[in-house]
């Protein structure tokens, strides 16, 4: 059965919300920015179907706000809206349903609107209104022509309108989930302590959190080349280097430098950037955090100065003590070849503390390299009581001073107790790469049965801490009547 509303309707179904609704009804509008939308592909499908349907020559997604109706999809036009007095829309969208005008010469409230006293003005309309999840009326989707109809929508035209309108504000609804998320997003991005950023794969920086703004005192630059003020001339030139052989590779970027202030203090900050990629495996765009770590730097450069100053003292130790044998073996010429030998050991242990000490300058490149400085104090008339064999590994500074503290420990312990003690015993370390991990085998052989003690002496205890705690690894023993063995594994990514 048609339906002809045109002139029928009850006037309340169209009077414009109270003023507290209608502001409320803008403001929800408004979180659907539906500028962003305007020649939408999806929408523009609608309304090209809706013509079709409905057999008019044009169609529009209107929506309404205080001054005008927008249109931001068409058919069979290219009018982007309308004075909203003059919309049709803006009665129709506050309808239960379908506001059918066969005839807008006919209707009270139309005929003398500009759209419809041209000769070729509007004559026929019908509207769907368009309701947000909160009941609040957006706006229609309506066809309109400019012939007049002799009859009104058929049920299935009416129901097909319908679905259309509610394809519509899905569409309208997904856009708006989009830009609370984002909104969401922005929130905890700009209550962040660090710098977030974001730029395409031409350097254009299109995004900066709050944060930018608050440590620099500027407006963020849409360019890399905005930044170059901002770093400190000492490290500048590393920085871009870095960030041009990134952005070539596609490799993630890692960069500290000095970073210019609002207050024009250079601060320390560390720089990353991951890059976001595409099927075809190219760069589509980088995000990245810029990081203030300069209290940090300065409270880890204090500790490190103290750690030197006590590390000078040590070494100050063991230069005394080879001092005093060798002025002792002076009044003793019978001992001077023991004295000889003990002033080289004690060399030797001074080498291996530059292993321990932090800010070392020795050289800390492979686990072999390591051991054999270490086991230098335990060559006996010439003869390597420690062997070293299989596989190297590279290792960091940050693992060579718990590496130096394990097999430090071990190699004191062989010489008080095990195979070191007795002069003719040896040590045999092994190692082996397995999958990703590093398995290293201490083998005493030629010294005396070793025995379980039984209770943890402090060296043990440091040994299975560093082991564990520090390095991540794995630590087994074996006391036998062959001497005494430790295999322990360590993963590499630790090392």
């Amino acid at each position: 059965m048609a339906h002809d509303d045109s002139n029928a309707a009850p006037a309340a179904l169209y009077d414009l919300p109270d003023t507290g609704r209608e502001d409320l009804r803008l403001t929800v509008l408004s979180h659907y920015e539906f500028d962003a939308l305007q020649d939408d592909p999806e929408l523009q499908r609608i309304t090209a179907f809706a013509s079709k349907l409905c057999g008019t020559k044009m169609s529009f997604v209107s929506l309404v706000d205080d001054e005008r109706q927008h249109f931001i999809a068409r058919e069979g036009s290219d009018m982007n809206g309308t004075p909203r007095e003059q919309s049709f829309c803006a009665h129709a969208m506050h309808g239960r349903e379908i506001m059918e005008v066969v005839d807008a010469r006919e209707d009270d409230r139309f005929r003398d609107n500009p759209l419809v006293t041209p000769e070729d003005g509007i004559r026929y309309y019908a509207g769907a209104p368009l309701v947000s999840d909160e009941g609040l009326a957006l706006g229609s989707l309506c066809v309109i022509d400019g012939a007049v109809r002799t009859e009104a929508l058929s049920d299935f035209q009416r129901e097909g309108l319908e679905v259309l309108a509610q394809a519509v504000m899905r569409r309208l609804k997904a856009r708006r989930q989009i830009l609370e998320r984002e909104h969401r997003t922005a929130v905890v991005a700009d209550h962040m302590p660090d710098i977030l950023w974001s730029c395409d794969s031409d350097d254009n920086f299109d995004y900066y959190n709050r944060r930018w703004t608050e440590f620099t005192g500027i407006e963020p630059p849409a360019h890399a080349s905005g930044w170059a003020p901002l770093l400190h001339p000492d490290e500048k030139r590393s920085a871009i280097e870095k960030w041009t052989a990134a952005t070539k590779s596609g490799e993630p970027y890692e960069s500290e430098y000095r970073f210019l202030s609002k207050t024009g203090e250079w601060r320390w900050v560390i720089t990353r950037a991951l890059p976001l990629k595409g099927v075809d495996g190219k760069v589509r765009r980088w995000f990245g955090t810029i990081t203030d770590i300069h209290d940090q730097r300065e409270a880890s450069e204090q500790r490190d100065l103290l750690a030197r100053e006590l590390s000078h003292r040590i070494k100050n130790i063991f230069a005394v003590i080879g001092g005093l044998a060798q002025l002792k073996s002076r009044d003793h010429p019978e001992a001077k070849e023991f004295a000889t030998s003990f002033g080289e050991a004690i060399s030797a242990l001074n080498r291996a503390h530059d292993y321990v000490r932090p800010g070392a300058s020795a050289s800390r490149d492979t686990l072999h390299g390591l051991l054999r400085e270490l086991a230098q104090p335990y060559t006996v008339n010439g003869r390597d009581s420690v062997v070293i064999e299989g596989e190297d590994v590279p290792i960091d500074p940050k693992s060579a001073t718990p590496l130096a503290l394990v097999f430090h420990e071990l190699a004191t312990n062989a010489a008080k107790y095990g195979a070191l003690n007795a002069g003719t015993g040896t040590v045999r370390i092994a190692s082996r790469i397995d999958g990703e991990n590093v398995e290293v085998d201490w083998i005493e052989e030629g010294g005396a049965d070793a025995s379980d003690p039984g209770e943890d002496g402090f060296g043990t205890r440091l040994i299975t801490m560093t082991v564990q705690g520090q390095l991540g690894g794995k630590l087994e023993r074996d006391f036998g009547k062959d001497g005494f063995r430790a295999q322990i594994e360590l993963p590499l990514a630790a090392l």
